[in-house]
């Protein structure tokens, strides 16, 4: 079977523009941020209101945290926890260290089943390691089953929001592309689809129901996992989720390390953040958990891949492995108003918006021009560690990282070569005074004309003016008015 054609290769990520080259093009979308402006104050103002509720939020926060912190402090013991929990309870666990390693191990088990589909939960992971790219070569068809992500799949697009993937598409927009694609991959759209959500709605269903009905593997992600009881759990809004989960004979989730969790009991203070923070919701409407195998009920064989991808990386940082806290929930998104004017295609990665600033480049070691930019794809207003329900310090992590880019450059970018010169300036206070004879002789030349720039300093000098140079030193000063011994005149 053949499956819609893929354009999200690597190519989409990788030799992207910096954000701010990328950004600049994106506004220039009217509709898209027409779009983002009216999606993301629906969102935070569900939020707001839903969060108001909850006498105790900051403590409720500040418990997410440190459950997050426990199981990162300790997580070689909780991973060797869950992978005997879930083997215990008949699932299989495989170790995958990258994006190559996981995706072999899923097409080898779906080429284990005789397939040449697969049905898709809604998974951030399987994205990051762009496994329905490498499904579709070795001639498998991943279909996406959550609503917004088969629209960004059938427009051949890409997702821009963690929560909200095609939060860039109006209903207009979404019409065309139901009625122009899903005819050539399943069920085709009635000729009189209209942009009404309920109809389109309607329209995925119908679309996606032959689907589930005779899919064999499904393939998802997890939000949680936890430790002690082998207990994998997504949560989401459609019930397309519980379709996966439940209908095919094999299962593969493929799980984040950091998703884990110590105790069952923690699980009950992230459903209370996550779904309050995301969809502005008290609780999701659907909430599947599973740990292994149930004779005679859902999928009989069951696979977890637990997955590295860069996460020790991260982790051994002692200040960017807060980023590990990061539980999906898009809250720093909704608040931020560079993601809100920008958009998430800008950030070139499947995690956009502040959290995607901070974890992109230590997941991917901030090689390339989009990882170097991204720290500074900020104003540092605060709002994200504010929304944050696991209390995140993003602007901390954005000022960490931005010192990481600059002295990775090594003395290479003008602002480390200008430091390293009035570093040596400074170490001899004859060099100084010098320096400082120099500068009031430049005061002399340029006059009363104002320094709006200066060679290598360009982009410094674009938003600010350079201050001119005093007429003279406060030491010809103090020589002037004081004498070379010191004393003013007229002192006794």
């Amino acid at each position: 079977m053949s499956g819609i054609p893929v354009q999200q290769t690597s190519s989409t990520f990788l030799g992207m523009p910096s954000f701010q080259r990328a950004a600049r093009e994106a506004l220039g979308d009217t509709q898209q941020r027409r779009n983002l402006a009216h999606a993301t104050a629906t969102i935070r103002a569900k939020r707001a209101q839903v969060v108001g509720e909850v006498e105790q939020w900051e403590a409720l926060r500040v418990a997410g945290a440190e459950a997050k912190d426990e199981a990162l402090h300790h997580l070689p013991d909780y991973l060797e926890q869950l992978e005997a929990s879930l083997t215990d309870n008949g699932a299989v666990v495989h170790w995958a260290r990258d994006a190559a390693e996981a995706g072999r191990i899923v097409i080898d088990i779906a080429r284990a089943k005789d397939t040449d589909e697969v049905v898709k939960v809604k998974s951030m992971a399987t994205q990051e390691i762009e496994l329905n790219e490498a499904l579709e070569a070795a001639g498998i068809a991943a279909w996406e089953t959550d609503l917004a992500e088969l629209i960004v799949q059938l427009g051949q697009d890409r997702p821009s929001h963690i929560l909200v993937p095609a939060i860039h598409r109006n209903r207009a927009e979404i019409r065309e592309i139901f009625l122009r694609e899903m005819g050539g991959v399943g069920r085709a759209a009635p000729e009189d689809l209209s942009d009404d959500p309920a109809r389109l709605a309607e329209a995925a269903r119908l679309h996606l129901r032959e689907k589930f009905l005779r899919a064999k593997v499904a393939v998802s992600g997890a939000n949680f996992a936890i430790a002690d009881t082998g207990t994998l759990v997504v949560v989401e809004s459609e019930g397309n989720g519980r379709m996966c989960l439940t209908l095919p004979e094999t299962l593969i989730s493929v799980v984040g390390v950091e998703k884990v969790l110590p105790t069952f009991a923690d699980l009950g203070t992230m459903l209370q953040l996550l779904p309050r923070s995301s969809t502005g919701e008290r609780m999701n409407p659907y909430t599947s958990m599973w740990s292994g195998i149930t004779p005679g009920d859902g999928p009989q064989e069951v696979h977890v891949v637990l997955l590295d991808n860069g996460r020790s990386h991260v982790l051994a940082d002692e200040v960017g492995r807060e980023a590990l806290r990061c539980i999906r929930c898009s809250a720093c998104l909704n608040v931020c108003p560079v993601y809100e004017r920008a958009g998430g295609h800008a950030y070139g990665s499947v995690y956009p918006g502040p959290i995607g600033a901070v974890l992109n480049p230590q997941l991917r070691g901030a090689s390339s021009d989009v990882d170097k930019s991204l720290p500074y794809a900020s104003s540092l207003c605060g709002a994200c560690f504010e929304a944050c329900p696991v209390r995140i310090d993003i602007p901390s992590l954005l000022v960490h990282l931005r010192t990481q880019v600059v002295d990775e450059a090594s003395g290479r970018s003008p602002e480390a070569a200008s430091m390293k010169a009035a570093s040596w300036m400074f170490r001899d206070h004859r060099r100084l005074e010098a320096a400082q004879r120099a500068a009031t002789l430049g005061s002399r030349l340029i006059g009363d004309r104002t320094v709006r720039s200066v060679p290598g300093l360009g982009a410094w000098t674009q938003a600010r003016d350079l201050p001119t140079p005093p007429p003279e030193t406060f030491r010809q000063w103090w020589a002037r008015t004081h004498g070379e011994d010191g004393h003013t005149e007229g002192d006794g």
